[in-house]
């Protein structure tokens, strides 16, 4: 059975963005990009809200054609172009390659996604891991945290309805002082 992971970036204060939606402050670099290719690289599904969507659709396909991308670039723009990928969108009239737009997050669908042979899920997206978690989708958290106060900014976890507990299953400390913090979502 295949989990559904969800992987973001977060400040020490819990914002994934910045005002005026900024990530400059994300501290990847090759260390913590070739983790993110052998976490990313696994996965048999990558399951996208819409702005993360076009967030890495406007980049990653061609990546690799960039003279200035390094290695672990290299290597996620042919994760991200092989990966296949449902879009979670309203708005959007169609998607690129490998990816199929779906409008509505049908649980039963997720579940029995998540009930096939195969590499873990991705779900990749505030708004639709909010969704996600609502409906206790979510089967692990990898949280990295960025060694940075921001202030204000968007908060990964939006306000909701009853706790989730969860077990610590690692951390990990990366060169640039990157956290990583894995849980699992407890049983019942």
């Amino acid at each position: 059975m295949r989990k559904i992971v969800l992987q973001m970036s977060v400040s020490l204060d819990g914002f994934f963005e910045g005002p005026d939606g900024d990530i400059g402050w994300h501290r990847v670099d090759d260390e913590l990009h070739e983790h993110f290719n052998e976490e990313l690289g696994a996965m048999s599904a990558f399951l996208e809200g819409r702005r993360s969507y076009e967030l890495m659709e406007a980049f990653w396909p061609t990546a690799d054609a960039d003279p200035a991308s390094t290695g672990p670039m290299v290597e996620f723009a042919r994760i991200w172009r092989e990966t296949p990928k449902l879009v979670f969108s309203r708005t959007l009239q169609q998607v690129g390659p490998n990816a199929e737009l779906v409008r509505e997050v049908d649980a039963g669908r997720i579940r029995e996604l998540a009930a096939q042979p195969g590499g873990d899920m991705a779900v990749g997206g505030a708004e639709l891991a909010t969704e996600f978690r609502r409906l206790g989708l979510v089967d692990e958290y990898q949280i990295y945290v960025h060694p940075v106060l921001l202030g204000k900014g968007r908060p990964l976890f939006a306000e909701a309805e009853g706790r989730t507990d969860l077990r610590l299953v690692e951390t990990r400390t990366l060169g640039n002082g990157v956290v990583l913090l894995r849980h699992a979502r407890e049983a019942g």
